[in-house]
């Protein structure tokens, strides 16, 4: 008896009950989450770099050349740091999965049982898992995924790209860093301060919901965090730059 909707055939209701092919965000590529750190980081580094520096009173030229030597210092840097550990990890998952495909090439019995006891640990009756893992096993490049999804907890198809994550991480903190900075090239002084000030805490806002949103957490939440943190970190930059004072003409 078919249970299709009126006005639908079954092949329609059964399409539109079954989720999309691939409808998750790719969390393990390092893309996102350089961005996501980058921008991060770029604010924070020059809004605390910037204030830092005005907080001693020199002139707007002087904390120009500072915020553009952390914007371009640190942008380099994370995307130096990013790159390395990306690498690192694309190698060492490409040596465990070339482990993988050694043990499933010279030992798939043994590996049959290993995925079947995967599936009945999770509470598959033993016969349906030893069906499924038997399935699994008939072709060799699906039996590399299973197993590295089951096993390693990562998907060889989503290893990652070290320059594309270094790229992220570097754009993104180039945007960060260049906000807070954006006044100084038009004013001077208090205004500039005040303007500096403005645009960080308004930007720090931003990219905290906007990671609370990507995260699926409280927008506000992580609004606030992001604000707090970064008003700290200013603060306290800023307090040092008055206290250490400097005598320069502008």
């Amino acid at each position: 008896m078919s249970t299709a909707a009126p006005g639908k055939t079954e092949t329609e209701t059964r399409d539109l009950s079954l989720p999309p092919a691939d409808h998750h965000r790719n969390v393990q590529g390092g893309v996102a989450r350089a961005g996501v750190f980058g921008i991060s980081d770029g604010l924070l580094t020059n809004i605390s770099l910037t204030l830092g520096v005005a907080g001693a009173a020199p002139g707007a030229g002087i904390v120009r050349l500072a915020g553009l030597a952390g914007l371009v210092a640190g942008a380099f840097s994370m995307a130096t740091g990013e790159y390395v550990s990306m690498s690192a990890q694309s190698e060492l998952i490409r040596r465990e999965l070339a482990v993988e495909r050694e043990a499933l090439r010279s030992n798939p019995e043994l590996e049959k049982r290993e995925l079947a006891e995967v599936y009945e640990r999770r509470g598959v009756p033993r016969e349906m898992a030893e069906a499924v893992a038997e399935a699994v096993m008939k072709d060799p490049e699906v039996a590399l995924e299973v197993h590295s999804r089951e096993e390693l907890g990562v998907d060889p198809a989503r290893t990652g790209s070290p320059l594309a994550a270094a790229a992220s991480s570097f754009l993104c903190f180039a945007v960060g860093a260049v906000i807070p900075l954006i006044p100084w090239f038009f004013a001077a002084g208090w205004t500039a301060v005040a303007v500096s000030i403005i645009l960080g805490a308004l930007a720090t806002i931003v990219v905290g919901g906007a990671v609370g949103y990507f995260t699926d957490r409280s927008m506000l939440r992580s609004a606030l965090r992001q604000f707090l943190i970064a008003a700290v970190a200013a603060a306290v930059t800023f307090g040092v730059g008055r206290a250490v004072g400097v005598s320069t003409g502008r």
